[in-house]
């Protein structure tokens, strides 16, 4: 039995924080929220780490964090390049913006050769979430379509400075995946959440998306293909981006998919704005007094 492999997405910017959030130190020891995952992936059975990152910070990436665990776990890196296309296809003139989530999960088709999980690089998931994770995809086979996703309750994912986009999900009695859909600009107003885009409330107990999937190999024959459909919808649209729970509707809503949604005791916690990061540091300060992590984690 193979171990599973985590991506780590990594190739964002990061608008609303202003920079490099991937490589912001959070730890007593300068770790990043990125060594936290690679922990709890190490702990709960994770074999590998891929990270997708840009090629123009690849020597800072290389510098600042491949070094600390490549004795630890099996380490690779693959770009996200706007050129990274399906053959007949070009990037349209004025572009720069990257194509999306799901784009960078393409990148690394070809450096995973095994079941494999997808996290954000900027989110703190907790212990917990990488276990459940890591038990489901030791059973998955490789042509299985059968996949998962770590599920949070939107009131345990919102920042106290501003407003954040989530993917509202809507589950079954047998805890599959129905759809995401996508809430933009949501946050507290007074006891409730609200979408400042739409004036919608959002149940405090939604299941949302953090980005945390689960997926065999037979997935990147999949998104590619359905990377076609959107590069012909939508790909000479300057801004437009092909997102993970876009393809995952889609092949659930053709019957070519099911997503199993797993719980976790999991606190899930990140930095969308600069204001989080106190927060984030203060949290980790908490679970290293209680033994969660060592203080010097490598």
């Amino acid at each position: 039995m193979k171990k599973p492999t985590l991506i780590i997405l990594a190739a964002g910017m990061g608008s609303r924080y202003g920079g490099l959030k991937q490589l912001d130190q959070m730890g007593p020891n300068g770790e990043t929220i990125m060594d936290y995952s690679v922990y709890d992936a190490l702990r709960a059975g994770f074999g590998k780490v891929v990270f997708v990152i840009r090629k123009d910070f690849e020597e800072a990436f290389k510098a600042r964090f491949i070094h600390k665990i490549s004795d630890k776990i099996a380490t690779d890196y693959v770009f996200q390049e706007l050129n990274d296309l399906p053959e007949g296809f070009k990037v349209p003139a004025g572009r720069t913006k990257p194509w999306g989530t799901n784009h960078a999960v393409w990148a690394a088709r070809n450096a995973v050769n095994e079941p494999f999980a997808v996290i954000n690089a900027d989110d703190f998931y907790g212990a917990d979430a990488f276990k459940v994770m890591a038990q489901y995809l030791e059973r998955l086979e490789s042509d299985s379509t059968e996949y998962s996703m770590v599920g949070y309750p939107v009131k345990n994912t919102l920042s106290e400075h501003g407003t954040v986009n989530r993917g509202v999900c809507k589950v079954d009695e047998k805890r599959h995946l129905i759809n995401v859909t996508e809430r933009e600009a949501i946050g507290w107003k007074n006891d409730k959440i609200i979408s400042v885009k739409d004036g919608g409330e959002v149940p405090q107990d939604a299941q949302v998306s953090m980005n945390f999937w689960g997926f065999s190999q037979h997935y990147f024959k999949q998104s590619g293909e359905d990377f076609i459909r959107f590069l012909k919808a939508e790909g000479n649209e300057l801004k437009s981006e092909f997102y993970i729970p876009a393809t995952v509707t889609n092949l659930i809503e053709q019957q070519k998919a099911t997503v199993k949604v797993l719980d976790t005791t999991a606190q899930w916690f990140g930095v969308t704005y600069k204001a989080d990061k106190e927060v984030t540091i203060q949290r980790i300060q908490e679970m290293i007094a209680q033994n969660i992590y060592p203080k010097k984690l490598w």
